[in-house]
């Protein structure tokens, strides 16, 4: 291909390599050129234009994408039309893509003019998605070239594996703690994964963490019609002797490879019973975050094989995100009862739900509301205690005289909670592991009852938020620990830390209460009323 610049009458047949714009004349990057175009560019005052002009012996860029793309496409791949030397490949159906990356290496090192690109290996695919694409970089290629690159090839390189599993078999085992509700929201996420694949939960069990109680679980789920099972343990799997492979084995399954480099999902488990895949979830698949368990999981609904191989292939690229829950290096062991927990106290609202008066200053049994909050707060382990005043701030700082508290003012206090909560953290001690964060308006939240949140907050078992829990209900206080600040301070407007805590639902330790104590807050005055009338006649 001859490639440089000439005079406009020299140009005709051949391709103009730039776009060109003076005056009125518009001549597109591209264009081949006629004899229109030619008196145009002279008409311009143009001198000379720089365009490639085919050889005998090139192939066009669009002839020569359109070769390649036809060869390399495969099952379950479209190819469209050429255009600008490019041919895009569209997944035809849905399903898990299919690559060979060592062929597909060796095709775009033949000539830099011929380029293919794709996907990730093994990525879900739905139908109509561009899944491919072959580039010519000139305007034409060398007939030799475009031959070694189709020899190289050989063969069609990316191809849709169809979704073939369509019956999945759920077992969850059961220990002390694990609430029903973290089961049904598991099975909730679990069908969300297996919805785009045309896959649903045909048969679940919920059984006694133990092997024989399990074993016969996934017997039955089996027996059900299942094609694939999936075990959520109520305890991660430590070892190939533990409790879920040696149910696998008990049945007549096998395990096939235990632990990935992938994080988060380290601790999948990959066995098989009778001909059918059965998995024991890491613990991060009770996430919708994407972890090692849906790298493994969609490969299996479409049939593909997951080797040990294969597994241990995934670590680069394996570190998906940073897990909340892993536990942090700390100068020393700290065991869960040593760790500083600080307390901030919302005060600084401005009551308008009360229509006047600051609720915070309202007494009950001869205290003002943001006093009773802070003389609870005082009284639990929490270390320091700080209150975050706005509305009326002398008022409220006066019903603190006396107590051992640390004030501070939030002048932003009309933009939201976000900005009392911001101005809390940051008063905050370097050394606080966390902070309890309660709100001035429940005075029924007693020192007990933050001292309990407090000590379910156990870094090392992953519980970094702890929430009170009433009738299935989430409350106030929250424990959060240190590694969520920056989230919760970065929170904007009149809203509280409710996304965050759907965010990382694997951080998330509920504890359960048997009073209301956790629901109520005093924000108008009928529920003044009733809070005073319940504690002053107690």
């Amino acid at each position: 291909m001859k490639f440089g610049p000439v005079p406009p009458k020299e140009s005709q047949g051949a391709t103009a390599v730039h776009t060109i714009r003076k005056g009125e004349l518009v001549l597109k990057k591209g264009t081949v050129i006629g004899p229109a175009e030619a008196a145009a560019l002279e008409a311009a005052g143009i001198d000379s234009i720089v365009v490639a002009r085919i050889e005998p012996g090139d192939v066009s860029e669009d002839e020569a994408a359109a070769a390649v793309a036809k060869a390399v496409a495969g099952e379950g791949a479209r190819v469209d039309r050429a255009f600008t030397g490019r041919a895009n490949l569209f997944a035809e159906r849905p399903g898990v893509l299919v690559v060979d990356k060592d062929t597909i290496d060796r095709l775009n090192r033949v000539d830099e003019a011929i380029t293919f690109a794709t996907l990730e290996a093994y990525k879900p695919v739905e139908a109509g998605e561009m899944i491919a694409t072959v580039k010519i970089i000139p305007f034409a290629v060398g007939k030799s070239a475009l031959d070694a690159a189709l020899a190289a090839a050989g063969r069609p390189l990316v191809s849709v594996a169809p979704y073939r599993i369509k019956k999945v078999g759920v077992v969850s085992t059961l220990l002390p703690g694990l609430s029903d509700k973290v089961i049904e929201k598991t099975l909730r996420i679990t069908q969300a994964r297996l919805a785009p694949a045309g896959a649903s939960i045909v048969a679940e069990r919920r059984v006694p963490h133990e092997q024989g109680p399990l074993a016969k679980a996934v017997d039955e789920v089996l027996a059900a019609g299942a094609e694939l099972v999936v075990v959520f343990g109520a305890s991660a799997i430590a070892d190939r002797r533990d409790v879920i492979p040696a149910a696998i084995e008990a049945v007549g399954g096998r395990i096939e490879h235990f632990g990935m480099p992938v994080d988060p999902g380290n601790l999948m488990l990959i066995g098989g019973i009778r001909g059918r895949p059965v998995l024991g979830a890491p613990g991060c698949a009770r996430s919708p975050k994407e972890n090692g368990f849906d790298w493994v999981l969609n490969r299996l609904l479409a049939g593909l094989p997951v080797s040990r191989s294969d597994v241990t292939g995934m670590g680069v690229g394996g570190l998906l995100m940073e897990i909340v829950t892993r536990p942090q290096p700390r100068e020393e062991s700290v065991p869960p009862v040593g760790r500083r927990i600080g307390a901030v106290i919302l005060a600084a609202g401005r009551s308008t739900r009360m229509g006047g008066p600051n609720k915070l200053l309202a007494e009950i049994g001869g205290k003002p509301l943001v006093r009773i909050a802070a003389e609870a707060a005082l009284a639990s382990r929490a270390r320091p205690v700080v209150v975050v005043t706005g509305h009326q701030r002398e008022q409220v700082e006066a019903a603190l005289a006396g107590l051992d508290v640390a004030r501070v003012h939030n002048p932003h206090y009309a933009n939201g909670l976000s900005t009392s909560l911001r101005a809390g953290l940051s008063a905050l001690p370097a050394d606080v592991d966390g902070a309890v964060v309660c709100l001035g308006d429940m005075p029924q939240v007693s020192a007990t009852l933050i001292d309990r949140l407090i000590a379910a907050f156990d870094l090392e078992r992953g519980a970094l938020v702890v929430v009170p829990m009433t009738d299935g209900t989430r409350g106030n206080p929250v424990v959060w620990s240190r590694r969520f600040f920056s989230e919760l301070m970065a929170l904007e407007g009149d809203v509280g830390a409710r996304n965050l805590i759907a965010r990382y639902p694997e951080a998330v330790a509920e504890v359960p209460l048997a009073d209301q104590a956790v629901l109520i807050d005093v924000d108008t005055p009928e529920a003044l009323r009733k809070v005073k009338a319940e504690l002053e006649g107690a």
